[in-house]
């Protein structure tokens, strides 16, 4: 987000720009900002639940209005960069409480609240002393808002549909390297998790390809580590460590063999938090992705060879 935003206009609510920001807000969950790439995780969110898609809607429309009472830049609001937040907040809601009606209200407030908590993450990374390292604030907001609505709503909670046992590691991996994919945005579905990764690869080769690194990795970490064969299957294990792969890889460093490298040690790092949160019984979320890639980015920062696009 620019330091700017306050000097320039604030961008109207409606027209193009908006309309762009808010469906890219789904394709920035992966760090893109490519319309196809949002449609065809939209597609994704319907193959799941058009419930749940219209959800990650209103979630990302909160988001980018909150951002723009903030006056965000008009470039974070047309990138998306102002509705990811808000879009997972929705795919969260929809994972606690389902398509009630009491959904619809939540998903908008939680995607409104995501612009103040995005401004305060921010303002931690560029008004302290860790500024120098330029850390994102990346899905923390979602997770810090999707946690209070988790909490907040106890008494609407549903329960999830039952998942078919698996008891075969070889099933578990070949299933989870699309379903990590899919659970990055809390859904369980194959179908979801290829038409995610499709558009990975529309957005950028390297970018499908980092989901991949990090889809395998991460559910050859889950098995070693002796996770649950369903849970691996499932993508609980694994989908962290697909956004901690992008993120390393190519997004928030420079792609080079360095940056990959960093990205497959990342992913195994990612792993083990994923573990220790799931031993502690705590809502996960992206946080196992957020911790480990804020971790080595700051560790790339003084290595040389790490270089920051």
């Amino acid at each position: 987000m620019s330091s700017a935003a306050a000097s320039t206009p604030r961008p109207a609510v409606s027209g193009t720009g908006w309309l762009k920001g808010w469906c890219e807000g789904l394709s920035q969950i992966f760090f893109q900002s490519n319309i196809y790439t949002a449609l065809l995780i939209l597609a994704a969110f319907a193959v799941a639940d058009w419930r749940m898609a219209l959800l990650v809607l209103i979630g990302a429309a909160g988001n980018v209005v909150g951002g723009q009472l903030l006056r965000a830049d008009s470039t974070s609001v047309t990138t998306g960069m102002q509705g990811f937040c808000g879009a997972l907040v929705g795919a969260g809601t929809f994972s606690a409480i389902g398509g009630q009606w009491a959904a619809y209200p939540i998903a908008l407030v939680g995607g409104l609240l995501c612009a103040p908590v995005t401004w305060l993450v921010v303002a931690l990374f560029t008004k302290t002393p860790l500024r120098i390292y330029a850390l994102p604030s990346t899905t923390a907001p979602f997770c810090i808002v999707a946690t209070g609505i988790l909490l907040s709503t106890q008494a609407l909670h549903v329960s999830a549909p039952a998942s078919a046992t698996i008891d075969s590691p070889a099933v578990a991996f070949v299933r989870s390297l699309l379903t990590n994919v899919s659970e990055v945005v809390l859904i369980n579905n194959e179908w979801s998790g290829a038409l995610i990764l499709l558009g990975l690869f529309v957005a950028g080769w390297k970018v499908g390809l980092a989901a991949v690194l990090g889809s395998v990795v991460g559910s050859f970490c889950a098995l070693a580590m002796g996770e649950a064969l369903t849970e691996t299957a499932n993508g609980l294990a694994g989908y962290s460590g697909v956004l901690t792969a992008i993120a390393l890889a190519v997004v928030f460093l420079r792609s080079t063999p360095v940056s990959w490298v960093l990205a497959v040690i990342g992913t195994v790092v990612t792993a083990v938090v994923t573990v220790v949160m799931h031993r502690l019984d705590a809502p996960t979320y992206t946080w196992p992705y957020i911790l480990t890639t804020w971790v080595f980015l700051v560790i790339a920062y003084y290595i040389p060879a790490a270089k920051r696009p």
